[in-house]
């Protein structure tokens, strides 16, 4: 990993969800009314969290959950419900402390939320890692060997999501970088599904691991592929 070109970018989306963007986050991750284009987005990733819930087992009782990137912790929620014990990091402490403001009370003792580094090796081990809209933001050597890291800490999967590279998201990403810098998020970084499963390949943290499942979610301005890695 470009230990340098990875913590500049993590600077860049840790002072955006944390400052820039906290009022509209709020608002994308409630009920709240939005506009035709947030709602197509709102409706991508409700649609990108059932999904990846669908990968794991419907009974997670007695299995230890990482939610990296939590955001406000949506998929730690539903997770618990399942019976895992889930510990939700997030870069953002504001987004944090609205997840643990919204955290259904009888799930508590289930969900441990934390704002920090999710490749930190304190927090331990895992018998799954999903990483959900988390390393979009990076380029695909620093989020694989992102990956990787989580990867030899975890027992069983490790699900996240990544930009395809599309005409269309690219397209996306060209009219975002004309709005002033203050006001956008950290541009997307596509990455080529072949490209991953190469790196990956090559990886030596990842040996005996291997691609599973993949698929896309196109929603509007929300565009997100899915994969799976598998520890044999």
């Amino acid at each position: 990993m470009n230990e340098l070109s990875y913590q500049r970018r993590r600077t860049e989306i840790e002072t955006y969800f944390d400052r820039t963007a906290v009022a509209a986050w709020e608002r994308l991750t409630s009920d709240a009314p939005l506009g035709r284009v947030r709602r197509t987005v709102r409706e991508g990733r409700d649609r990108m969290r059932q999904m990846l819930l669908s990968w794991l087992p419907a009974d997670l009782s007695g299995r230890r959950l990482l939610d990296a990137g939590c955001g406000t912790g949506a998929y730690a929620v539903e997770a618990a419900r399942r019976g895992a014990d889930v510990v939700a990091i997030d870069l953002s402490p504001t987004l944090v402390s609205l997840a643990r403001q919204r955290l259904p009370a009888e799930l508590s003792r289930r969900i441990e939320f934390r704002s920090g580094d999710m490749l930190d090796p304190g927090l331990g081990h895992f018998d799954h890692v999903v990483a959900m809209d988390s390393i979009i933001h990076y380029g695909t050597d620093d989020a694989v060997k992102a990956l990787a890291q989580l990867a030899v800490r975890t027992s069983g999967t490790v699900h996240f999501t990544f930009a395809p590279r599309t005409p269309l998201l690219s397209a996306m990403i060209t009219v975002g970088r004309l709005f002033p810098r203050g006001n956008r998020a950290p541009w997307l970084q596509p990455m080529a599904e072949q490209s991953i499963r190469n790196q990956m390949k090559r990886h030596p943290e990842l040996a005996g691991w291997h691609c599973g499942r993949t698929a896309r979610i196109a929603s509007g301005f929300y565009q997100s592929q899915a994969m799976e890695w598998n520890r044999a």
